[in-house]
């Protein structure tokens, strides 16, 4: 753990173990009072990939069924929404493959495309493979294998159209075991694109939010992987409404960005570099999928407030200070990244346990989340900080640390 020292606000205070292990007084800032936009957004689009919360009495042991309370679930999405940020449901945010199963997804995306609706808000949600396991495919009859994730594709698909929310193209563990090669993605996503009712997004997650994903594209090289998703895209053009590239990699995002067709957009899922590429420079900006979004949702609804007031400057400041909280819950192992987006939300009263399914919380050190309290303080982003005092007391009683012990 990085040690920050002792905070220098006037708010609670909490005890707080140092880089070292040994307690010290903390100082939480006192809340800021971030501002809700007036209007939409008119400078970027941005979505915010939101996390799910279980019921707290539920059984949530890994390969257990997922039981969500939908209450906290969908009361988060409208604290986005209130926000001017668009949600991204059902993606690896909310535990796609690691603890939310296809049936609680699709109803999921069922209540969350309601919830939108009936507020106005803006909601794209994903579609993958999820109820066909990569063991069933890898090593199968190529074409039936390829059949049978295209069908998987078609069905999620259509759950997502029926409920009225835009389809994300989410990459398939599936389809990384099944194809041979570029060709095979080839063939499955234009079958997919050529019936799309609706623009797509077409997402690519990279290994390190997803080991099984690696060589996703039919190539090692991300940059002829990239080739291979741009001659989709240029080919079916009218169907995509954009793609978010998830490797952690700015340069190459804006390499691609600079390669699509005009009015394509760039949807950055870069949690490590996403201030500049969100704002921007001469050679462009990519508009916002992310994790950290969810996060840091108050700074970013702020940031893009400045952006559409031309406060560039001010727009990068804001995100910037978000930064290093971004880069610490995205830290290796990337994957477990859903655990300190939760913990912050628990922090702030938009769950009522630390809980995740799949019992994921256990995903991440004490010491990791000492340092997330520390940088969400030192970025305005407790904005309860009694409350977070009061939590992260008894979180650290309950780990051994502190008065309780």
């Amino acid at each position: 753990m990085t040690g920050t020292g002792t905070g220098t606000g006037t708010g609670p205070r909490v005890t707080l173990p140092g880089a070292d292990g040994t307690l010290e007084d903390h100082r939480l800032a006192p809340a800021r009072g971030w501002d809700r936009p007036s209007a939409p957004f008119n400078s970027r689009v941005a979505y915010a990939a939101a996390h799910v919360v279980p019921v707290v009495t539920a059984e949530t042991a890994p390969g257990a069924p997922a039981v969500l309370d939908w209450d906290s679930t969908l009361g988060f999405r409208h604290h986005l929404w209130s926000l001017g940020l668009g949600v991204a449901e059902a993606m690896d945010t909310a535990q796609r493959g690691m603890g939310l199963d296809w049936p609680a997804a699709a109803e999921l995306i069922r209540r969350s495309s309601a919830e939108a609706a009936s507020v106005g808000g803006t909601i794209a949600c994903g579609a993958g493979t999820d109820e066909v396991l990569p063991a069933q495919v890898a090593g199968a009859d190529p074409a039936g294998a390829l059949r049978t994730v295209t069908d998987a594709y078609r069905g999620q698909l259509d759950v997502v159209g029926e409920a009225g929310a835009r389809p994300i193209l989410m990459a398939s563990r599936a389809l990384a075991a099944a194809a041979r090669d570029a060709d095979d993605y080839r063939s499955v996503y234009s079958d997919l694109l050529s019936r799309s009712t609706a623009p797509v997004i077409l997402h690519w997650l990279g290994e390190a939010f997803d080991p099984q994903l690696a060589g996703y594209w039919g190539h090692d090289d991300p940059y002829a992987a990239a080739e291979v998703l741009l001659d989709l895209v240029r080919e079916h053009r009218g169907a995509v409404d954009g793609m978010k590239i998830s490797l952690l990699d700015a340069d190459l995002e804006i390499w691609v960005r600079e390669r699509l067709p005009e009015g394509v957009r760039m949807y950055t899922g870069d949690d490590y570099n996403y201030p500049d590429l969100v704002v921007g420079d001469e050679r462009g900006h990519s508009d916002a999928l992310l994790g950290i979004f969810a996060a840091i949702a108050p700074a970013a609804s702020h940031a893009l407030s400045a952006l559409d007031a031309g406060d560039t400057a001010g727009a990068h400041a804001t995100l910037a200070s978000t930064q290093a909280l971004g880069r610490h819950v995205f830290a290796a192992p990337t994957f477990y990244y859903k655990t300190g987006v939760a913990f912050l939300a628990w922090l702030n009263g938009h769950q009522p346990g630390f809980q995740m399914v799949g019992g994921l919380q256990s995903g991440r050190s004490v010491p990791h989340l000492v340092e997330l309290v520390r940088l969400a303080d030192a970025a305005g982003l407790l904005t309860d900080p009694d409350l977070a005092a009061t939590r992260m007391t008894r979180f650290l009683d309950v780990a051994g640390i502190g008065a309780g012990r």
